[in-house]
């Protein structure tokens, strides 16, 4: 019992860290200390399969653009559809920002 509630504390820690970024060089400069690059790389490809995924795109087609394996589009997917909205709040977002600046 006390180890899931250091673990929930230092994962809300790890949120408010998130959260206090400041700008896209903060975040970069963070998430460079925080994570290896092949972790980074597979979170953006991640990223990038959901929003495929949401566009309508086949796992043929993810594959073959962000060449990430079926199980993970398939998990990525289960999100999107059954998970807590994670990913399409983050997209629209981020969909939101790219129409503002232009």
């Amino acid at each position: 019992m006390v180890d899931n509630r250091k673990n929930f504390q230092d994962t809300k820690r790890l949120f408010r860290a998130i959260l206090a970024l400041e700008n896209e060089e903060e975040c970069a400069k963070f998430f460079a200390d925080l994570c290896t690059i092949k972790e980074m790389a597979d979170m953006a490809q991640r990223l990038q399969a959901a929003e495929m995924l949401l566009q309508g795109k086949t796992y043929e087609q993810i594959v073959k653009s962000v060449k990430i394996s079926t199980a993970t589009i398939s998990r990525i997917n289960q999100c999107i559809q059954y998970g807590d909205g994670g990913y399409r709040t983050v997209i629209e977002r981020i969909d939101k920002q790219q129409n503002e600046e232009f």
